[in-house]
């Protein structure tokens, strides 16, 4: 699945009505092209693509007074709606959605409601549970990696990419279930995008001290 996808109809989702300029802005204000393959060709590219696919309900704006061109505006259909909440379900729930996918997806899950969210987290859990058992059925973490030779670092990294996520997925469960954050239907939302025409402050420099990504 596309992280991009996820992205840019969330965005588009939050303002209602917005243009692509403003998403990408959005997107940049997140860090997402940092963390994920929001560039502003892909941006553009996706907001073209997923209005063809009737996703998306591009608006022809009036030309600028300025004499600029017309700008056009995207809102979700009923189809983006559905193609939105199953994305953002299957980003929180899926263990095997890349890194990407699962941020996107903790970046909306307050568009859910508290308990959904919180259950699909628990799916998330048990999937890497049972991934890991399966990988423990070819591979016994207590002897170590050296037991299938350099390859057993690969069985070994699985087992403790299962557990360091299945502990942040608890971790989150217990903050969410502990009233943490507002969700759906629950009273007004934090506001995560910029409103029309403010300066994004990550526009022109990296969100992240030093210039990089959080994992760099």
């Amino acid at each position: 699945m596309s992280a991009i996808r996820l992205l840019v109809l969330g965005a588009v989702r939050q303002h209602g009505r917005t243009h692509g300029y403003q998403v990408r802005n959005d997107l940049e204000y997140w860090g997402a092209h940092e963390w994920s393959h929001a560039k502003p060709g892909s941006i553009y590219h996706a907001l073209k693509q997923m209005a063809k696919q009737g996703l998306l309900h591009a608006h022809e704006t009036a030309p600028s007074t300025a004499g600029g061109p017309p700008r056009t505006e995207y809102e979700l259909t009923d189809a983006g709606e559905a193609e939105y909440f199953a994305l953002l379900r299957a980003a929180l729930s899926q263990h095997d959605q890349k890194l990407d996918m699962l941020s996107a997806g903790i970046g909306f899950m307050v568009d859910l409601p508290r308990a959904e969210a919180a259950a699909l987290l628990a799916e998330r859990v048990r999937d890497l549970e049972a991934w890991r058992a399966e990988v423990t059925g070819h591979y016994v973490p207590e002897d170590g990696p050296e037991q299938l030779g350099h390859i057993g670092e690969i069985m070994n990294m699985w087992v403790h990419a299962a557990d360091t996520g299945v502990a942040w997925a608890r971790s989150l469960i217990a903050r969410i279930e502990g009233g943490a954050y507002v969700f759906a239907g629950e009273g007004e939302p934090f506001v995560g995008v910029l409103p029309e025409g403010a300066e994004n402050p990550f526009a022109d420099k990296p969100p992240f001290p030093g210039g990089g990504s959080p994992a760099s």
